[in-house]
This record gives C-alpha cells, structure tokens and sequence, in this order.
C-alpha cells in the first residue's frame, strides 16, 4: 500500500484557506468601484476628443466653398490698368502703371496704395461696374451667408452659416519680383466650428490682357 508523508496529512494553514477563499464582498465592491471611475476617465476624454473633432462633412463644406471663391479670384485678368480703363484699348498698350488713366494711382495696384476695387464703385455682383481684377476682390466678405458665383440674389441656403473673406496682398517681393508683379490671395472660410484658409499667388504675365 502506498504510504503517505506526515506534511501530506497536514491540514491546510491560514494561508492557503484564505487565498481559497476568493475576494470578499468589500473587495469586490472597492474593485468594481476603481474599475467604474477609471472606465468613466477613459469615456470622458474619448468624448471630449470626438466632440472637439472636426465633422468631416463640415470641413469638406468649407474646403469647397474656399476653393470656389480663390478659384474665382485667380481667374480674373491681372493688368497693369483696370480692364474698364481706356488705356487699355489704346493703340499702343500700356508698359506700366504709370500710363493708365489717372497714372500709377489710377491703376489697379493704386500707385502702392492699399488694393481693392478699381474703381471703387465695382462691387462682385453689380451687373454694370463688377469686380474684372484679381485685386478688386480685396476686402471681399461675407458674414452667415454664401452666395453663387455670378447673381448676389443667388444665396446658397444649404451653406448658411459660413462666412468667407478675401485678403490680397503684393508678393512679387517674395519672388524677387516688382512689388506689384505678383499677387498673394488668402481666403478663409469659417462657420460651424471649422476654419480652413487657402492661399494662391497670381503672377502679371499678361499685363495688358483683359480676356
């Protein structure tokens, strides 16, 4: 017959009772307790970051309606004079913004002056005097509202709550160029928590075309 140590006979000390006896209520309650606070921390900084999140529709809305309006921009004809301005049509075309009618401050880099339209009477959507250079869009802006390309009576509802603003400013500088021979265009787009600025330069290579 198989014979059996003394220690095998032993009966099981304190220690080995209490680790078969699992966790105590008060145990399980503190753990349960700690596991709660430390899953609430982890869903609170899980919310905050997707509330914080930009929304990908209203991010692509504003990267639109931003792309639209410098593309607008950069498409007009960049002269030495205003498109409008006789000496543009004179048999002999301009060479600078000197000749324009008015000189240098009648042109549309305005003699060095802060840029805008040329003349001040042009406006985006007036159907007889509107905005035919690039830097006749400087200080354009909306505030809530998006209008269509060609009609100011053509407000985009879907896109209420955007505000877009043009800034223009000479950058030949940046090129080593004429101060005036090349044009920075930044338009920003802002609403709906979301901000997106798009930039685009324009450079003079056909001063004396209107087309």
């Amino acid at each position: 017959m198989p014979r059996h140590s003394p220690s095998s006979l032993r009966p099981a000390s304190c220690a080995d009772a209490r680790r078969e006896r699992g966790l105590s209520l008060i145990e399980l309650v503190v753990a349960i307790m700690i596991i709660s606070v430390s899953l609430a921390g982890v869903l609170m900084v899980f919310s905050n970051s997707v509330r914080k999140s930009a929304d990908p529709m209203v991010r692509k809305q504003a990267v639109a309606i931003a792309e639209a309006m410098l593309n607008e921009v950069l498409a007009q004809p960049f002269t030495y004079c205003d498109p409008q301005d006789t000496a543009n049509e004179a048999a002999t075309a301009p060479t600078n913004t000197a000749a324009c009618t008015g000189g240098a401050a009648g042109s549309q880099d305005k003699g060095g002056g802060a840029l805008g339209p040329q003349p001040s009477t042009e406006g985006r959507f007036n159907a007889t005097n509107p905005f035919d250079n690039v830097a006749d869009y400087a200080g354009y802006a909306t505030s809530g509202v998006i209008y269509g390309m060609d009609d100011g009576s053509n407000r985009i509802v879907a896109l209420d709550g955007y505000s877009v603003s043009v800034s223009i400013t000479r950058a030949g500088a940046t090129f080593s160029l004429a101060a005036d021979a090349a044009l920075r265009v930044d338009v920003q787009v802002t609403g709906k928590g979301e901000t997106i600025t798009l930039t685009g330069y324009r450079f003079r290579y056909a001063p004396n075309s209107i087309g």
